[in-house]
């Protein structure tokens, strides 16, 4: 009897044992989670972080987030960068912040599986389009209050349900992420030129200066653009300020919608804009600022039933190692361009060899 006593208790003792190395393994786990979230600022690496983190960790083959695209959105859009999931193209995957299951997370932050939140709310509380890709389980990101993201998951790689110790993992990975979302977004927003939404002066020359260093040893080529809107002053003069800044926000979206994720736009001051373009040469870059400026030319933008014709001057050059040993070096010649521009007309594109 005392043996089978001993073997018990060493059994128990070895469960027990197993059990710290787990959940030791698990908290090692999660610090290495959190340094990877915490490395960047950028949000389109962040994002990527999170979904390759997530399914790591959880063991799917499909992940997926949702966020907001900027700090005054309204609703949750479907991140590019989804793994796994089939995606209908035509069809809008948005979700608005005040839908009804928004409200549920906002107040019970936990993973949910879509039966659960029907069972809740009746219906998927305005996540139909979310439910179309059959997610296994749903775990909104919630930091400071606020819901902030939401990650969806598929089935997990062994096809095995997610049990509670797993939701309970998932669930402290999501407060890291909301926690980090939460920072890129506080970044974006002390970076950020709250009219035209593009980035401001100080930041562009700042990741200029990190592409420049990139650049010089990788060879690759780099361009920046310098752009002006044309007699602006007589927008401000004949119908006031307020239609300035509708100008102002118009080009500054045009601008954006024009350019790849890696690019940088910035308000560079007044009305006067400026764009780097990372793995871009002269060519390249000269190629891009006639779309800007045709794309410019043929939008009327309307301001009180006016009906207002812009125009851009633009001037574009290419980082030279050899002469630009600073970023006002390049910019500077791009601005030199855009000078030349204004002087032989406007409303065109010229370069600086």
């Amino acid at each position: 009897m005392p043996e089978n006593t001993d073997k018990a208790q060493a059994s128990a003792l070895e469960a027990l044992r197993e059990e710290y190395d787990k959940q030791i393994f698990d908290l090692k786990q999660l610090l290495e989670v959190s340094k990877s979230l915490n490395s960047t600022l950028d949000y389109s690496i962040l994002i990527d972080s999170i979904l390759y983190t997530i399914m790591g960790q959880m063991k799917v083959g499909k992940a997926a987030l949702y966020a907001k695209k900027g700090i005054d959105s309204t609703y949750f859009s479907l991140h590019r960068n989804y793994k796994g999931f089939e995606i209908d193209h035509e069809r809008d995957y948005t979700l608005a912040e005040d839908a009804p299951a928004m409200k549920l997370f906002a107040k019970e932050c936990k993973p949910y599986t879509l039966q659960e939140i029907q069972h809740r709310l009746g219906n998927y509380g305005g996540l139909d389009t979310m439910a179309s890709l059959e997610p296994s389980l749903i775990v909104p990101l919630k930091a400071k209050g606020i819901v902030n993201g939401i990650i969806i998951l598929g089935d997990q790689i062994m096809g095995e349900d997610f049990v509670d110790a797993e939701k309970e993992y998932v669930q402290t990975i999501a407060v890291l992420a909301a926690i980090a979302i939460n920072n890129a977004f506080l970044f974006e927003m002390t970076t950020t030129d709250m009219m035209t939404k593009l980035r401001m002066k100080h930041y562009f020359y700042t990741v200029l200066m990190e592409k420049m260093e990139q650049s010089s040893l990788n060879g690759h080529p780099l361009s920046v653009i310098m752009m002006d809107i044309d007699h602006f002053k007589q927008f401000n003069d004949t119908y006031g300020h307020s239609c300035g800044d509708v100008v102002l926000k118009q080009v500054a979206k045009i601008i954006q919608a024009q350019i790849r994720s890696a690019d940088v736009a910035a308000r560079y001051g007044g009305e006067e804009f400026c764009l780097l373009l990372p793995e871009t040469d002269l060519s390249v870059a000269a190629r891009i600022a006639e779309r800007i400026r045709r794309v410019i030319a043929a939008t009327v933008m309307v301001y009180e039933g006016q009906r207002l014709s812009v125009n851009l001057s633009l001037g574009v050059a290419q980082y030279d190692p050899s002469r630009d040993l600073s970023g006002k070096s390049i910019i500077d010649r791009a601005d030199k361009a855009l000078y030349r521009s204004k002087q032989t007309g406007r409303n065109r594109v010229s370069i600086f060899e």
